[in-house]
């Protein structure tokens, strides 16, 4: 049976929820001179293993030595108009180690060494005193932030351990880990984004920053263009800012979506009509493909009268399927990301490193067609105001700690019994906690609920749920949908990410986090929809007590913001 349908409701114009201005994006600065929107401010260093060799509780500067490559490397960053800032750990003051004064004689040799920067982030404590400034705390990436005129979002911390990497989610920033002999195996697996040393992480810093603008001027106008992201909603989601782009450059856009994705796609700003279809060549439970159906869809995608098609994928995906199918609709430029010879089906073939996360890898491939966010539009996640439905009364006031233990794909969702203990020891320590899921996961939630909660398992839809979660002061959630809700309403989120796929590609983006569980588990990389592994061990081994310290780092406390 034939399923597409057009929806001509969904239009640009609509106000969103954005990440950003939760987070307070007033008065960024672009990087040196250039109006246009970037990924990066500044790039956050930590000090020692990273910018210099680890010399232990260090106060003589006779004792700096670069690691290898650094000056050249900073240098590349401050010509690219980033500003630099250190961000460091120094307990040996709290121990009597070294005085402040032979600390500020290290640094002066540093700055000599590789040159000056713009700001220096110390933190003096001990773990014992329980500050907010010692990473993998976030008060340092924040205070670094502020001290160079922009926010966490818009910053990289580049360091050696997996302490600089938490800090750096926490604030809601980027982090890349440059391992050394001292790096922990697991902390390296929990990282999203790894380089093998310094010159390799700017590299990588500046290829990405560079990779989400056009680099050849626009062509002719787009009339209309169509997009096309399939799969689930969280798919749909991450690609946003993506199709943001395209629209900013086209009178019309076109998304064809499956029906999985339908109800993300009718929160997407950018979107003037819908057309849901199913492809059998993305659909994880894919009916038989049947050539009446894909001659139907053919048609119905030639009528849209589209000057340019750009075609998302994620990264395990193929495009060329639907490119034959656009070629026959007689669409005349069409852009994809394919690895795989493409023939004559593409007028742009798009590469993307693996491990960039979807929505920049989104946002390169919209570059490459040659679109870009417009002035003011941060790559963040958005979604419409006008769709999104308001909290329901019953509720109560806003403060809640959202816990949705399901996903679609049941290797990913939080054990029923690891989540009710952590309903309930959220309950012990003061939180408010509202437990969601959808129609099909009501006996779980009621399960979870009965820890301590509010069971809201079936209540809500998609649009009713984002509602929700854009009330709430924390989300404790898996790699599925609701994260990404999270993400574009700017919710702080404690991440109980299954290994299967890569956390770096499918971490909420933008926006703090902890991530919790174990990265190392067996079921790492397999892409499994089913647990591969008895006992679900890379969640079912989460800590209650890990969750509620989560939410404190986030700087949730008990009883709400």
């Amino acid at each position: 049976m034939r399923q597409d349908q057009e929806d001509p409701y969904q239009r640009r114009s609509a106000p969103v929820y954005a990440a950003a201005d939760r987070a307070g994006s007033a008065g960024l600065r672009t990087t040196a001179g250039s109006p246009r929107p970037v990924l990066y401010d500044a790039v956050l260093l930590d000090r020692d293993g990273t910018l210099i060799e680890d010399v232990p509780y260090n106060g003589d500067p006779e004792k700096v030595r670069p690691v290898p490559g650094a000056r050249a490397a900073l240098d590349r960053l401050r010509a690219a108009g980033l500003r630099l800032a250190v961000v460091t750990n120094q307990s040996g003051l709290a121990r009597g180690y070294f005085t402040g004064e032979q600390m500020r004689a290290v640094h002066a040799r540093v700055e000599e060494l590789l040159g000056r920067f713009d700001a220096w982030l110390v933190c003096p404590h001990d773990d014992e005193d329980r500050c907010g400034c010692r990473k993998p705390a976030p008060g340092l990436v924040h205070a670094a932030a502020r001290e160079l005129g922009t926010t966490a979002s818009r910053c990289v911390m580049v360091g050696d351990i997996g302490r600089d990497v938490a800090a750096a989610l926490a604030a809601g920033a980027t982090g890349v880990l440059v391992p050394t002999p001292v790096t922990r195996p697991e902390e390296v697996a929990a990282a999203g984004w790894t380089a093998t040393d310094l010159p390799a992480a700017v590299d990588e810093i500046l290829r990405r920053q560079q990779a989400v603008l056009p680099t050849t001027p626009p062509g002719e106008p787009v009339r209309t263009a169509l997009v096309v992201r399939s799969d689930s909603a969280g798919d749909v989601l991450v690609t946003g800012p993506a199709i943001r782009a395209v629209a900013a450059g086209a009178q019309r856009v076109v998304l064809l979506c499956g029906p999985r994705g339908r109800a993300a796609a009718d929160l997407l700003p950018g979107v003037d009509e819908i057309i849901e279809h199913p492809l059998p060549w993305i659909d994880s439970t894919p009916a038989p493909v049947d050539p009446e159906d894909m001659r139907s869809l053919t048609a119905r995608l030639g009528a849209v009268g589209a000057d340019q098609a750009v075609v998302f994928t994620s990264f395990h995906q193929s495009a060329l399927p639907l490119a034959l199918l656009l070629r026959m609709a007689g669409i005349g430029r069409i852009a994809a990301i394919s690895d795989d010879y493409p023939g004559s089906l593409l007028d742009v073939r798009h590469r993307v490193p693996v491990g960039v996360p979807e929505p920049e890898r989104a946002l390169s491939l919209a570059a490459a067609a040659g679109h870009r966010l417009p002035d003011g539009d941060e790559p963040v996640l958005r979604l419409r105001h006008d769709v999104v439905a308001e909290r329901p009364s019953d509720l109560g006031d806003p403060g809640y700690v959202v816990l949705h233990p399901g996903s679609a794909a049941s290797s990913r969702a939080c054990p029923p019994e690891a989540a009710t203990r952590i309903a309930g020891a959220l309950t012990a320590a003061g939180y408010r906690v509202l437990v969601t899921g959808g129609p099909d996961e009501r006996a779980v939630t009621a399960r979870v609920a009965a820890a301590g909660g509010t069971d809201l398992g079936g209540r809500t839809d998609l649009a009713g749920l984002a509602g929700i979660v854009a009330d709430a002061s924390a989300v404790v959630v898996g790699n599925t949908g609701p994260a990404h809700l999270a993400a574009a309403a700017g919710v702080p989120v404690v991440s109980l990410f299954a290994p299967t796929v890569p956390f770096g590609q499918w971490a909420p983006y933008r926006v703090p986090t902890v991530r919790l569980g174990d990265a190392t588990a067996p079921c790492r990389d397999t892409r499994a929809v089913s647990c591969p592994v008895p006992g679900h061990p890379c969640l079912s081994s989460v800590d209650p007590d890990e969750v509620v310290d989560a939410l404190r780092m986030l700087a949730v406390g008990g009883g709400g913001r």
